[in-house]
């Protein structure tokens, strides 16, 4: 990967002291513009491409369960398709990660493409770091939009500050995990955010921070790609639930806990 091939992927988007404090403060941040208007449509094609080559689903959005309606989701894209790979592995989208959470240094957990189809259901109400034996290692989504995003085509939403309180028990997305949890919302009395995004603008969401998202009522696929950063220097923790030890197997493939979080899988991206 070089400057002169993907200059949009390597020049530094800069991060104004305001936009730090809201993220630590709230656990999310919009940032408009991480690419252009220009960039993102460069990237949507290829993108896409990915998606449709390497989706196996084959259901209609009545046979699957709510999980299943929420998301067409491909992972790993930076290795499965080498044209995707410098977005994933992009010097802009990490440096971005490691200034938000006050870090010298990221390494990639991994990517996910998440398409919510025409139709598609709600995503519910979850913590993203409930699969990830990481704890206390500092995580962050960045979360992208590579076509223009109204709320009703399935925006992201945040409870503000729900982060703080961490680890909020062994719930994987589910029905469960939407009635719980927005009950929770409710209770605590979380500001609840969206916003309408346009293409190549991005959340970034800390691990802990509890995030949904409605349905998409459009005609149009809501074209998302993700990517999932965390703290250099991270070490492996004991999986204490299924999906834990799946994703340990899944991306710290021949590691233990107690090791660095660090196999071939999850390149350091950046470096102060």
């Amino acid at each position: 990967m070089t400057d002169h091939e993907y200059p949009e992927l390597r020049n530094d988007y800069p991060l104004s002291q305001e936009q730090i404090d809201s993220y630590r403060r709230d656990g999310h941040v919009l940032l408009r513009g991480v690419l252009s208007e220009g960039d993102a449509a460069k990237w949507r094609p290829i993108i896409a491409e990915a998606v449709r080559s390497l989706s196996n689903e084959t259901r209609s959005l009545e046979e699957r369960d709510t999980y299943g309606k929420a998301f067409l989701q491909i992972t790993n894209l930076w290795q499965k398709n080498a044209s995707v790979a410098p977005f994933v592995l992009a010097r802009r989208f990490a440096r971005i990660a490691a200034e938000l959470m006050g870090v010298d240094g990221v390494r990639l957990y991994h990517d996910q493409a998440l398409f919510k189809e025409p139709g598609g259901g709600h995503t519910p109400w979850h913590q993203d770091q409930y699969y990830w034996p990481l704890d206390g290692v500092p995580t962050v989504t960045m979360w992208m939009p590579l076509v223009d995003v109204p709320v009703e085509m399935g925006a992201l939403t945040f409870a503000s500050s729900s982060h703080r309180e961490g680890f909020l028990g062994h719930i994987p997305i589910s029905d469960q995990s939407e009635e719980l949890f927005r009950r929770h919302v409710e209770e605590q009395a979380y500001p609840v955010v969206s916003s309408p995004m346009r293409a190549g603008d991005a959340t970034f969401h800390s691990g802990w921070t509890l995030h949904c998202a409605p349905p998409n009522q459009t005609e149009r696929m809501r074209e998302v790609m993700t990517i999932i950063y965390f703290a250099d220097g991270g070490v492996i923790s004991v999986p204490d639930n299924p999906n834990r030890q799946a994703d340990m197997e899944a991306w710290f493939p021949a590691q233990k806990p107690g090791e660095p979080a660090a196999s071939p899988l999850n390149p350091l991206l950046y470096r102060r």
